[in-house]
């Protein structure tokens, strides 16, 4: 029977034991209706799973004892970074949850010209913690025990002149090379994936300039939220995540 996994933001390696968040309680207890004595794994995203298992439960909080940890080895050997331009609601939590999923290393939100969202500052605070929490919850599904990061977004123009990015690809459909032909050498890549109007002829130039190399994903044009995930899994094919 597989175990629950339950992410906590604690310290794990050198507890004992620890008193979950009330939220990982409450589906516990009310969702997975667990008792006391009943095993489940929990992880912090530092690369271990924590076997534990129920040894109380209160009004608000379940108390549980730490028993051992592993390494899951399930982690893919390119770290991946998606630069996704941000879409609109669950939209955007697919890519994300796909992307996690799929082996993605971290995740940069790219606002762009013809992104349809506008975020000011406190709904930017607010998007980017509900992002989190959908990486979260997908690497608690996927069995991962590391937790790709979700970037504060950037201009186009900012992440292009960004001294710390990966070496990159933007997805083209009308790019003559395409993804599946693409040699991956190096351990780490970006992939640049644009809003569904596409990028600006500006923002393509600008992309060229900086060296990121236009790649088609074939014949057909998809969606945003489809593009990404098709090309980290092209990726992850080609070198090893699979």
């Amino acid at each position: 029977m597989r175990q629950s996994r339950i992410y906590t933001s604690q310290v794990l390696l050198t507890a004992d034991s620890v008193e979950l968040e009330e939220p990982a309680s409450h589906y516990l207890t009310r969702v997975l209706r667990l008792s006391e004595g009943d095993s489940l794994v929990l992880f912090n995203g530092d690369g271990s799973d924590y076997s534990a298992e129920v040894s109380g439960i209160t009004k608000k909080h379940v108390l549980v004892r730490l028993l051992g940890s592993k390494k899951p080895g399930n982690e893919s050997p390119l770290k991946i970074t998606l630069v996704q331009a941000i879409c609109r609601g669950e939209r955007m939590d697919y890519v994300l949850q796909k992307a996690t999923e799929l082996g993605v290393h971290s995740i940069q939100p790219l606002k762009s010209h013809r992104i349809e969202v506008r975020l000011d500052e406190t709904r930017q605070a607010k998007r980017m913690k509900h992002w989190q929490g959908v990486v979260i919850s997908a690497c608690e599904q996927s069995g991962r025990a590391r937790v790709p990061e979700v970037k504060t977004p950037l201009s186009l123009a900012e992440w292009v002149t960004s001294t710390v990015k990966s070496p990159g690809l933007m997805l083209d459909p009308v790019a003559e090379k395409r993804l599946s032909d693409v040699s991956v050498t190096l351990d780490s890549i970006s992939i640049l994936v644009g809003p569904e109007g596409g990028f600006t002829d500006e923002e393509i130039s600008s992309a060229r300039a900086n060296d990121v190399m236009p790649v088609s994903l074939g014949p057909r044009i998809l969606r945003t939220e489809t593009a990404g995930p098709a090309a980290i899994a092209v990726l992850q094919a080609k070198n090893g995540g699979f």
